[in-house]
């Protein structure tokens, strides 16, 4: 690793920053980390671990919730966080190419005079390259898609080295298998994406957002469903209980209902939104909402939606010192209702503390299980809570995961999703990529 100089590093404090996420796992330190500033730098590292059959683990922003940059066998972790050009933006096609360091917001800010934006929002400020490897999608995924949806091409360096670049920027292609959508969402265990072409969107002519409250959640979601099946074409729709909202309140200094809660947001034309509105303010109506209101004006959206997305650390700080053991189930949307009102009545029989939020427009929602570290009877206690509710969901035509990934944590629920011949198949195609398991080892495959 002589070539990267002082851009490879054995320190403790650069390891232990490398060795951990925002889940609840505890940290692993990889053994040695490198710096990476292009992709040809990227694959002579790989070249190398793989010739001296050493692991290696991506990293980027660091904001994953699966215990995904773990170096379970230790190893080396690649920082990519120094690949962060925008490579090129063309408004005339609607997509942009750029390095895998980029965060949606420098991707944002890049896009800032041209009339579009980046729309997969995952709360965090999580690199793209990660948001890929991920499967990630957020917020406007109800409208947008996922990152599954938005990635048209990549460039990719293979665990022994190799750099092959996958897709075309074409809007639709039948040459061959896709292989951009087997590396997004592999979770860095086929090889690491270094440079993406992704999906751009003209900025809408009109926004509107919306908060309303709700006296259960039940109404709160029957709400949702409704919005769904009636086709209002609604860009993002959050829920946050009674618990998450108060949470709020004391974290950002608002001043909402602690009750349930729906955030809405639409796009479109002036009329559009107009009308989409008065539809919403109905069927919230019918549904008991209170305190429906609306902000129109730039500041007051971006208010709205950084509570939302502050959500998170807001929950956290119900339980100084606690780690969220956090899960982020989907089903389809007919079933959102059932599988909400069954999670909260094991969560009252458990004794936990677990605040609900979620992305409900697509069926996705999320609890945080707050727990102490030191506390071993309460973190079994919430393992156990957790894997209730994968299965619950995966028994309702779900899935365990919406878009934090498997990583480490979610593992077990990989047979009971799929099956046994389709993990055979999983597993197939991970030893023809990686015959000698040094790609982010023991991460999303049960061994």
């Amino acid at each position: 690793m002589s070539r990267f100089g002082a851009r490879f590093s054995t320190s403790a404090a650069v390891r232990e920053h490398h060795g951990k996420d925002e889940s609840a796992h505890a940290p692993l330190p990889p053994d040695a980390v490198v710096f990476a500033q292009s992709t040809a730098e990227v694959a002579a590292a790989v070249a190398l671990c793989h010739q001296h059959r050493v692991p290696v683990i991506p990293f980027g922003t660091g904001t994953s919730l699966e215990g995904h940059l773990l170096a379970v066998r230790g190893g080396v972790s690649i920082d990519l966080s120094g690949m962060n050009r925008v490579l090129a933006i063309r408004p005339a096609d609607l997509d942009a190419t750029v390095e895998a360091g980029v965060t949606r917001k420098a991707l944002n800010a890049a896009l800032h005079d041209t009339g579009l934006f980046f729309p997969i929002d995952p709360g965090a400020d999580a690199s793209l390259g990660g948001m890929a490897a991920t499967r990630a999608s957020g917020t406007n995924a109800v409208r947008y898609g996922t990152m599954r949806e938005n990635v048209l091409a990549a460039t990719v360096v293979l665990p022994d080295g190799r750099i092959i670049k996958t897709g075309t920027r074409a809007k639709k292609s039948a040459a061959g298998y896709d292989l951009t959508r087997l590396f997004v969402g592999s979770e860095g265990t086929l090889g690491i994406i270094t440079e993406l072409t992704v999906r751009l969107y003209p900025l809408p002519e009109a926004i509107a957002s919306a908060v309303c409250a709700f006296p259960d959640i039940a109404a709160a979601v029957n709400t949702v469903i409704q919005t769904i099946q009636l086709g209002i074409p609604v860009a993002r729709i959050e829920l946050l209980d009674r618990l998450s909202i108060h949470a709020i309140n004391r974290y950002s200094k608002t001043t909402l209902r602690e009750a349930p809660t729906l955030f809405f947001e639409l796009h479109g034309s002036p009329a559009g939104v107009a009308e989409q509105t008065a539809a919403l303010r109905t069927i919230a109506a019918e549904h008991g909402g209170m305190d429906f209101e609306w902000a129109n004006k730039p500041e007051e959206r971006s208010r709205l939606w950084q509570a939302r997305h502050d959500a998170y650390y807001a929950c956290l700080n119900l339980q100084p010192g606690a780690r969220s053991l956090t899960t982020d189930v989907c089903v389809p949307i007919s079933r959102l209702a059932e599988c909400i009102a069954a999670t909260r009545a094991d969560l009252e029989a458990t004794g936990l503390t677990a605040p609900l939020l979620g992305h409900v427009g697509d069926g996705n929602f999320h609890m945080l299980i707050l727990v102490r570290p030191d506390d071993a009877e309460g973190f079994a206690k919430a393992q156990a809570f957790a894997q209730r509710l994968a299965e619950r969901a995966i028994a309702m035509d779900g899935t365990c995961t919406g878009e934090h990934g498997i990583g480490l944590g979610k593992k077990k629920f990989m047979a009971l999703e799929h099956g046994e011949d389709a993990l055979a198949v999983m597993r197939a195609i991970k030893q023809a990529f990686d015959p000698y398991d040094l790609m982010n080892p023991g991460k999303v495959l049960p061994d």
